[in-house]
């Protein structure tokens, strides 16, 4: 296996995604399965093949990712991320395109902590009058 042309690394929610840029021809290797396998419905792979798709580059890299954490959609927010920080890494020119789309942006929002007397966040116990 040849050495990566990039790492990097992308986060969302509770997801950890380290991303390997290699030149190929488009393969995909998720913890050591195919995005296919990994990301079964079709909405999850089009998030992680966003930013390949933006700049055009979709048959010119193959990448690798190990992901820790988190569930399916934090997960691929985490991967798209880090292949959009790669590309920028590779070009400077794809950057601003890149940017435009939103793809370089961690995105903050994180799950609510639990207060005390509530069921959940905010969910309140059920209110009885009498």
């Amino acid at each position: 296996m040849t050495a990566p042309l990039t790492q990097t690394t992308g986060r969302r929610k509770e997801a950890v995604a380290r991303a390997q840029l290699r030149p190929g021809t488009g393969q995909f290797t998720i913890n050591g399965k195919s995005l296919k396998e990994y990301f079964p419905t079709a909405a999850s792979q089009m998030i992680v093949t966003e930013p390949l798709n933006v700049t055009e580059t979709r048959e010119a890299y193959d990448v690798t990712a190990t992901i820790n954490g988190g569930g399916i959609s934090g997960q691929a927010g985490a991967l798209r991320m880090a292949l959009a920080r790669s590309l920028s890494e590779l070009d400077s020119e794809l950057r601003p395109t890149l940017k435009h789309a939103g793809l370089l942006t961690r995105d903050p929002r994180k799950k609510e902590s639990k207060k005390y007397g509530l069921k959940k966040a905010r969910k309140a116990p059920q209110f009885t009058k009498r």
